[in-house]
Order: C-alpha cells, then structure tokens, then sequence
C-alpha cells in the first residue's frame, strides 16, 4: 500500500488562492485535522467532492484561514487513491503552515509529478495520457493547449489501441491455433494476415507522420534569425519576446554570441537564436560568434533573414542570404521600414516569396509575421480529436514497431510460415504497448479467451 503524500498544487508565489493536495490511505482523516468546517458535516465524512467551507488550522489547531475543502475516496479520484484538497487564499506563509499541519497528520512531502505518477501506476491514466499533463502545464500557445487536453482525453491512446489492438487479434489467432491444435479454430489464410500487416503498417506510418507537428506544438519550431552586423536582427528578437533580452546599439557586432529566447509568432512557437551579425573580423570572440551564427543557420527549421532596406546589399547580406535558402524554411525580413527604402522588393520576392518589410525599432509590419510563419508550420485543426505523436520517446517506439511489421510483410511476401512471422508481430505489439504503457501478453492471453474460446 502506498504511503499518504501532500503538496501545495498551486505555483509558487503569491496569489488570490492556494491548494493542496493529500493522496493515499488516511487522506481524509489527515485533511481533516488542518480542516474545520462551519457546518455540522464533518470533513471525513463528507460525500465525494462535497465542497465544505470552514476554517484552515496550523498544526497547533490555530485558526490561519479560512476556506473550501473536498475528498474524493478511491477508485473515483485523479490518482485512484484516496485523495482530498484544501483550497485557501494564495498566501505562501499560509500554505507553508498548512502543509506542516498536513506532515503532522501523517503525510509526507509528494515528490515532482507523484500525483501523475500514481494515477499511471493505478491506471486513471496511461503513459501517453501522464506525459500531456506536463505538455498542458507547459503549453505557450492555443494549439499546444488543445492538443494537450485532447491527449489527456485520449485521442492518442485510441489511435495506438486501434493499431495494437488489430496485432493482438492477429497474434492471439498464431497462439491459438499452434498452442491449442485440438481446439476448432479457423487456419491461418495468408491473405487474412496479408490484410492486417497492411493495415497496420498504413497506420503506423500515418501515425508517425503526425510526430514534425506534435514536436512543432509541444517543443517549438528552432529559428535562427541571420544577417550582417547592424541590419537588426537583436531588435526583432526584442520586439518579437516583447522585452530587452539582447543589447541593442549603432555599434556594428555587438551580438558576439548567439542569444535564445521563445516566443509565439502567427500561433506558432518559435525557438529564437539572435546570431553574430556575418562578416569576416580579426576579432576572436566575434569570429566564434560567427562561427555560431553559421551552424544555428545549417540546423534551423526556419530563418528568419533580416536585410537593411535602408542601403544596398552588401557581400555580407549575400553570404546571409546564401545560407537562408538553404534552410527547410525562409522569410526575409526588410528592416528598417521607418528610413526610405534602397533595396528592390519585386526582385527580393523571386528569390524569396516570403518577405516581409518591417520596422524592428517601431513595430512597423510585424502584423504581417503571424500569418508568414503559420502558413509555413500549420498548428492543425488544434481539436481535441487530433492524434499526434509529441516527443521522442513515442515516435522511437512507433518507428520500432513499424520496423518490426515491415520484416513481418517481407517475411510473408518471402513465403515464411506464419509461425515464423510471430516474433516480428509480438516486437510489433511490444513496441506499440510502451507508447501506452500496456501488458502486452496479458492482453494476448485474454483475448484469445474471449475471441477463440479456448478450453470452453
């Protein structure tokens, strides 16, 4: 049996209202030595997510707010224990007071993600589910939100159980039929198994197909925003996160190292990289800048290329706009929009279709960035009943499992009896289990029961 855990759900800091949480055994009795309620009902006694208003205690039973609390009883909790929650004002000291009440009663202090932790291990969630509980935390735009919530809901966990569910049938039909040979059971027909490897390996391949997206919403898209030394590229990074994060002034090659921030631009999170402004300099610290802004530029999925409009090009805008197209994908940005303009755009345009003259100092045509950006890394429908695969772990597994099904199908195609290909099936299912967290054998064992009868 586990032991009772507590902790202060809220953020750190101050604010209008504070919670804690208590889960495992004697979380109601616990909760109810640092919870008085005004009425007659008393806390553990309480029906399931009965809110109660009464008076938060400190350890010694003195009044340090007063407030709402509730109890869930098990199974029928976020965690699948028994679990209660104390809401008051979001005062750090009073919080602090009543979490020492809460280790008096019996609780001890919940680790990082333990709640999350134990509604996995009790099955309220499986793994993809427990993952979208940070993704959600951690959302910075709309779309990294919706997805979140809709695989909290489990849209992913029944796109995988579909596919895994097809390979369960398939391989509790090769047990079946090698395990229980007296047992009247259909034979294997190449073209049945023919149809279900096919199936799955459609499947598998869309499925993996979703995982540039959800990288896209849940880690961001990584930028290098590139250019020669002065063109503006530290201001457009100010003005995109909204705040001072690079020192801007008229000196040329003030930005000698590549500075990060994140911002979301048109719905789309950015990973942006200011680099060293390109040139060819004695200086060491600035040609190691440069150095930088070169490989920030080879691994970026988007650059955001930034001309001086007020003056021609230069060699250096060259070499920037050299190292732009090779980028999966480019918008050029025309800066400087306030000073009278040097530079051709009609001509710019042919060499790069996305471009957008803008003004970094006053803000001038950044409006126009959202849409550029969006249309280049659509977010989706950002519905909750879009599957995407979101971090690696997930999209290792599927491809491990998609790996597994192609040397099944060869193996078929290569005229090897079905048993053979069993192996290939099960590492299959195996790999597809670990993106839910699912027994697969369990699995194959029931339904094999249930589907084929066996011993009836």
């Amino acid at each position: 049996m586990s032991d009772l855990i507590a902790a202060i759900a809220t953020a750190p800091g101050t604010g209008g209202v504070g919670i804690l949480r208590l889960s495992g055994p004697g979380a109601a009795r616990a909760a109810a030595r640092v919870f008085r309620p005004a009425g007659k009902t008393a806390l553990a006694g309480a029906p399931d997510r009965q809110l109660l208003y009464g008076q938060v205690l400190d350890k010694d039973g003195r009044t340090i707010d007063t407030g709402l609390a509730f109890v869930s009883r098990a199974p029928h909790s976020y965690t699948g224990e028994d679990t209660a929650e104390l809401q008051c004002h979001g005062s750090p000291m009073v919080l602090s007071l009543a979490l020492e009440a809460l280790f008096a009663a019996g609780a001890r202090q919940a680790r990082a993600g333990e709640f999350t932790q134990r509604a996995f291990l009790n099955g309220k969630l499986d793994l993809t589910q427990a993952e979208a509980v940070i993704d959600l935390i951690d959302a910075e735009t709309p779309a990294a939100a919706y997805q979140a919530a809709g695989t909290l809901g489990g849209t992913l966990s029944r796109r995988v159980a579909a596919i895994y569910d097809g390979l369960v049938d398939l391989s509790a039909h090769f047990h079946a039929v090698l395990d229980y040979p007296d047992e009247d059971i259909d034979p294997f027909r190449a073209a049945t198994i023919r149809s279900a490897l096919d199936k799955a390996l459609g499947e598998t391949a869309a499925l993996l197909a979703t995982y540039d997206r959800g990288r896209q919403l849940t880690a961001g898209v990584p930028t290098a925003i590139l250019g020669k030394p002065n063109a503006g590229k530290s201001s457009l990074l100010n003005a995109l996160v909204g705040y001072d994060r690079a020192i801007v002034t008229q000196a040329p090659g003030t930005t000698r190292d590549t500075i990060e921030a994140r911002a979301s631009v048109g719905g789309v999170l950015l990973n942006l990289t200011d680099t060293a402004g390109l040139r060819q300099t004695g200086d060491e610290a600035e040609r190691l800048g440069v150095a930088r802004s070169r490989a920030a530029a080879e691994t970026a999925r988007l650059v955001l290329l930034v001309l001086d409009g007020s003056g021609p090009l230069t060699p250096e805008d060259r070499e920037a706009m050299a190292l732009a197209k090779e980028a999966p994908a480019c918008i050029c940005l025309v800066n400087k929009a306030d000073l009278p303009q040097a530079l051709d755009l009609e001509a710019l345009k042919k060499t790069f279709p996305h471009l957008c003259p803008v003004s970094a100092k006053d803000g001038t045509g950044l409006e126009a960035l959202g849409p550029l950006v969006a249309a280049l890394f659509p977010a989706g429908a950002g519905g909750a009943e879009e599957a995407l695969l979101t971090n690696a772990r997930q999209a290792e597994a599927v491809t491990r499992a998609q790996e597994s099904l192609d040397r099944a199908s060869q193996g078929l195609e290569d005229g090897l009896p079905p048993d053979l290909l069993l192996s290939d099936v099960e590492e299959a299912l195996e790999a597809l289990g670990e993106v839910t967290g699912t027994t697969v054998r369990e699995d194959i064992t029931a339904r094999i029961f249930q589907r084929f009868c066996v011993g009836k």
